[in-house]
């Protein structure tokens, strides 16, 4: 019998034939074997935190949750070594046993570091890249059971570029080695301002500071914007209490009540939103990296998040706030609003230029097509990039022009994947089939 698997959020499903957990490369190349033999394709998963059909597949799963060590760490040369089924919020912890850090993480920690570089999870900051440009290498087990060992001074330079952001399509990374830091504390300052301020001084905001992100909900005219620097004063971790009001009864539980009535009672929306902004205050954080940048998330929702260039970020999300007041969207979960820096992973949706991400979201049981359409026309316009991980409906036709290097991995899949042993629905679609059809017509 078929093997039943859900994301997070519980709206992406499948029945693989298999959910294997191999506890090494040797393990791993056995269930590829297997797989291989009986005719079945192949897909990693990590902790199921994307919200498209990117890991579903109805032949052999594979999940990394057993090879999650910390290999090697050198605090010397801040070169650690880590298999890659190991969450986020787990890498934290044990780089800062060894006095070591990541430069940049994302919002969230609960992914799996094969998962987050997968699908190019970033952060925020205006010099910091996405969490793909802090690899220095990496282990990759391709369809024939052997691995490539790929690095940012390999001579093979066309591979690695593919291979740090991936979507799963070319193998499964069994091993990365991050370039770290020493460990460092942030001091975070959440404070609500005008929206209409926060736009106008958005690129301003995000050149002063490390890092710099806003929330906004719909039908108000308040942000919620979070200044993040690095400061020499000691952590200053929390007390529970405090941190239990803050991070669960007030940015979850109160925000999943306001939900709970939107979704009831839609019409309400507008005036629920305007008093939940009402409760938005100053706070501040200093403590150490890895505990500062994540944030705890219980309430759940689907999303769609874009990479527009940088300049383009306000005008986006001025639009944005005006199509939902226009078409009177039921939306009553905030608008995210990041910056990161460029870089040159092949998919990566920051690749060859700043960008501003934008992240709309839906809390979960409600209608968001209308929403997500809406958006996403607005983001063509802009040359919109979808983040991997996060629902869009783009197809391999309308993706392919808007990445320079496109071909170049489509040439890299066919060469390691030219069976399609690691395709699935969501490959198929944003990537086209492989090998030589991909090639467009002279």
């Amino acid at each position: 019998m078929a093997s039943l698997w859900r994301n997070w959020t519980g709206d992406q499903r499948c029945a693989p034939a298999e959910i294997a957990e191999p506890g090494s490369e040797a393990e791993l190349a056995e269930v590829i074997a297997r797989a291989r033999a009986r005719g079945l394709p192949v897909r990693a998963v990590g902790s199921g935190h994307s919200f498209t059909d990117i890991a579903c597949t109805d032949g052999v799963m594979v999940r990394l949750r057993r090879m999650n060590r910390l290999v090697h760490a050198d605090p010397a040369t801040g070169r650690v070594r880590v298999q890659a089924g190991i969450t986020l919020r787990e890498l934290g912890q044990r780089l800062a046993e060894h006095g070591l850090a990541l430069e940049n993480m994302g919002d969230i920690d609960a992914q799996t570091l094969a998962g987050a570089l997968a699908t190019a999870t970033h952060g925020t900051g205006a010099r910091y890249g996405n969490l793909a440009t802090q690899v220095a290498s990496l282990r990759l087990m391709t369809a024939d059971g052997l691995v490539a060992e790929l690095s940012e001074d390999d001579d093979d330079r066309e591979t690695w570029l593919a291979a740090r952001v991936s979507l799963g399509a070319l193998g499964i990374v069994t091993e990365v080695e991050l370039r770290c830091v020493p460990a460092f504390a942030l001091h975070r300052i959440d404070e609500p301002r005008p929206l209409a301020e926060t736009l106008e001084r958005f690129h301003s905001l995000v050149e002063e500071n490390e890092h710099f992100e806003f929330f906004a909900m719909p039908y108000t005219d308040v942000a919620m914007c979070r200044k993040t620097n690095r400061t020499e004063q000691p952590p200053q971790p929390r007390e529970r209490v405090a941190a239990y009001v803050q991070d669960v009864l007030l940015e979850n539980r109160a925000l999943d009540l306001f939900c709970r009535a939107g979704r009831a009672v839609p019409r309400a929306i507008p005036a629920l939103n305007r008093r939940l902004a009402g409760f938005f205050s100053r706070t501040e954080l200093v403590d150490r990296s890895h505990r500062v940048h994540p944030n705890r998330r219980d309430v759940r929702f689907t999303e769609m998040e874009y990479a527009v260039p940088r300049e383009a970020g306000p005008d986006a999300v001025r639009r944005i706030f005006d199509l939902i007041e226009r078409r009177r969207l039921t939306v009553n979960f905030p608008i995210e609003v990041r910056a990161v820096a460029a870089d040159d992973a092949f998919l990566s949706p920051a690749h060859d230029r700043p960008t501003t991400y934008i992240a709309v979201h839906s809390y979960q049981g409600m209608e968001f097509e209308s929403y997500f359409r809406g958006v996403e026309a607005i983001m063509d316009e802009h040359e919109g990039r979808p983040h991997w991980g996060k629902r869009h409906y783009q197809s391999a036709p309308t993706l392919r022009e808007r990445y320079p290097r496109w071909d170049s991995f489509q040439d890299v899949r066919a060469r390691l994947d030219p069976d399609g042993v690691f395709a699935n629905d969501y490959t198929r679609r944003v990537l086209g089939p492989v090998g030589a059809e991909l090639r467009a017509p002279a």
